[in-house]
């Protein structure tokens, strides 16, 4: 019994009724200045280039969310949207909503004022009191058992509230809900978002990856050495690699706070020279050989070719210390090629979840391109190709 009355407690039950109410103030003020069953029609006709007009869809819309919905921000006022008419489509979809709205407005307001007549009437005559003799009920007499014929007449009038308040709701969501192709415009844009975090994602465990990573080197050799020269050098190169990190942190943060796409900034190949400066200060000795013209590689594989070769420095002082390392990057025959090749000490970079050798081959398939990583003649080697177009 408390699960029937329940819709009458909310606020929205009534909304709807509003809402299915507003629909037919004009006609019926247009019935009252001209009594004829054609004035109906005749609504129904006007609405047709009403339905045509883009901005009525954001009108309808509107009211939709506020009243089917209440002030509720749910699924409810998520499926209706406001955004005026952009193909045929919509405007045909608009103009058969105004059109069940007016016809479920009349039937609802018609049965509405009636049942509740029919309810006054039917109290009326129980208790001996004359009657209106609404239409829908013509009473004669005054017998108490009129008063039996309450209760289905109550029933009758609340399953009419808000049967149709919940039908227009599903029509609204029908009628007034995305298109096709707005579905797919804003599937195409929820899937840049992801992509977009799973690239900032990549940006922070590769930047902050490799300042830690130089950063405990750093320290324990320090710490190993014992020489107060090598400790300033080694303080001075975590200095330079953790500010590295904190530009590269603000920069990744700034982009979570804009809300329009991301703005350029990001390293490039043509800043390599920071990485190999900061292997060598963790000790590695780096044999770097880069040709070909890098500023004419194209900003997202220039980009994506950085963090290869960062995250490829990374792992070789993650697993194999300071020892030399020989870095090849080169740009001919429309492909940029890079490859790090560090001495095999018999313990392989982990390729499970958030390994660094997953992120290369992730990077480099993005691109279109090919990465190799494994041991190759007594060496462990990183080899990648990344086409240019």
């Amino acid at each position: 019994m408390v699960r029937l009355l329940r819709p009458f407690g909310r606020a929205v039950t009534y909304t709807r009724l509003l809402h299915l109410f507003i629909a037919i103030v004009w006609p019926s003020l247009w019935l009252f200045v001209q009594e004829a069953w054609w004035t109906w029609v005749a609504a129904a006709l006007v609405l047709v280039p009403v339905g045509l007009v883009p901005a009525m869809r954001t009108v309808e819309g509107l009211q939709a969310r506020l009243l089917l919905a209440g002030q509720r921000h749910d699924s409810e006022s998520a499926g209706v949207v406001v955004a005026p008419s952009a193909s045929w489509s919509d405007r045909g979809r608009l103009v058969v909503w105004l059109q069940a709205r007016l016809l479920i407005g009349c039937v609802t307001s018609l049965f509405t004022v009636q049942l509740l007549m029919a309810a006054v009437d039917l109290a009326a005559a129980a208790f001996g009191m004359d009657t209106a003799s609404g239409e829908l009920l013509l009473l004669e007499g005054h017998d108490w058992w009129h008063v039996l014929l309450l209760p289905p007449a109550l029933a009758a009038l609340a399953a009419t509230m808000v049967g149709s308040g919940r039908l227009i709701t599903a029509l609204a969501h029908r009628l007034l809900g995305p298109s096709p192709v707005e579905r797919l415009a804003a599937l195409e844009e929820r899937t840049e978002q992801l992509l977009e975090r799973t690239r900032i994602a990549r940006e922070l465990h590769d930047s902050i990856g490799h300042a830690l990573t130089v950063a405990v080197v750093q320290a324990g050799a320090a710490r190993a050495a014992g020489d107060p020269a090598f400790t300033d050098r080694a303080l001075e190169a975590i200095e330079e690699t953790g500010r590295a990190a904190l530009e590269d942190l603000e920069r990744v943060l700034g982009v979570l706070r804009e809300s329009g796409p991301p703005v350029g900034g990001r390293p490039a190949l043509t800043d390599a020279g920071r990485l190999l400066e900061s292997a060598r200060a963790s000790g590695a000795e780096v044999d770097a050989d880069m040709t070909g013209p890098l500023e004419t590689v194209p900003g997202p594989v220039s980009r994506e070719g950085y963090r290869i070769l960062q995250e490829a420095l990374t792992n070789v002082l993650r697993h194999a210390g300071a020892v030399p390392v020989r870095v090849r990057v080169a740009v001919d025959d429309g492909s940029l090629g890079l490859e790090v090749r560090n001495p095999f000490t018999g313990t392989a970079p982990a390729s499970g979840r958030g390994s660094g050798l997953r992120g290369i081959r992730e990077r480099a398939a993005l691109l279109g391109g090919q990465a190799h990583t494994g041991p190759d003649r007594g060496d462990w080697r990183v080899r990648v190709e990344l086409p240019l177009r």
